[in-house]
């Protein structure tokens, strides 16, 4: 059974830092595109960032260049996220997905994770 699991949210003040981790299990995900979605509350769930299976193509939502980055493990089948300089407005569900095109919209990824809560205080 494929299992992606979030790891690393939690409550934090502007400005401060958190790294998420995503671990998957039930099958290897080296050779897939590992992406990262929010949704806040009473908005539709969108785009973060995304790595390529090489890891050489890299794609972030605007609002979080410079502040977020995205990486991979592929011998640990995990993918992370470090978000720096949080803002309020960065509140949301934070998601882990593959999928095997890449892509910067929901459509192609075939694996969730269950989600993990970012809350970024003012």
């Amino acid at each position: 059974q494929v299992q992606l699991v979030e790891s690393g949210g939690g409550l934090v003040q502007a400005g401060g830092s958190l790294s998420l981790s995503c671990a998957a299990s039930g099958r290897s995900f080296s050779r897939y595109t590992w992406a990262w979605f929010r949704q806040a509350p009473g908005k539709e769930r969108e785009f973060v960032a995304a790595i390529s299976w090489t890891g050489d193509r890299l794609d972030y939502r605007d609002s979080v260049k410079g502040r977020f980055t995205v990486s991979r493990d592929n011998a640990k089948n995990t993918v992370y996220l470090q978000m720096n300089s949080l803002k309020p407005e960065d509140t949301a569900v934070y998601y882990c997905a593959a999928s095997v095109p890449y892509s910067t919209h929901e459509g192609p990824y075939d694996y969730w994770g269950q989600g993990t809560q970012v809350t970024v205080s003012s």
